[in-house]
């Protein structure tokens, strides 16, 4: 683990510290778990955005749907 200095204003700083006490884990450990969660959050929106690029590029056709909704009525019985 390294060692470094974040600066923050002093009612997040308290909200942190009262969210790390209600989770009973230490500043550190809540700010890990934080910065985690925000950069798995900015991974998905990414690859979201990609597939959203994608079927933007090439659309579904209208035979490629139909397809898969007769195949989820099949799955759903």
């Amino acid at each position: 683990m390294e060692t470094i200095q974040v600066v923050l204003d002093r009612k997040l700083l308290q909200a942190a510290d009262r969210a790390a006490r209600l989770t009973k884990q230490n500043r550190s450990a809540l700010i890990r778990d934080a910065l985690r969660g925000h950069l798995r959050a900015l991974e998905l929106r990414e690859l979201e955005e990609r597939d959203r690029a994608g079927y933007a590029k090439r659309p579904q056709e209208r035979a490629e749907t139909t397809l898969w909704e007769a195949e989820a009525m099949w799955q759903a019985k």
